[in-house]
């Protein structure tokens, strides 16, 4: 069974890619949570894609 939360995250981080203008810092606020939200709930190797999408939303910032 997949991992609902780091599904979320997963796909918040995208929606924020691909948000722009004032909706972008929404959106990249959503993901960040999300990816809180899941980080304590995966396996460490969910946790290290959860880290890359964290490092992505960084750099949009």
């Amino acid at each position: 069974m997949a991992n609902r939360l780091f599904i979320e995250a997963r796909n918040a981080v995208d929606m924020a890619k691909n948000s722009t203008g004032s909706g972008q810092h929404t959106a990249v606020e959503r993901a960040r949570n999300a990816i809180s939200s899941a980080f304590a709930n995966s396996t460490i190797a969910e946790q290290r894609l959860l880290t890359q999408l964290q490092n992505e939303l960084d750099h949009l910032t």
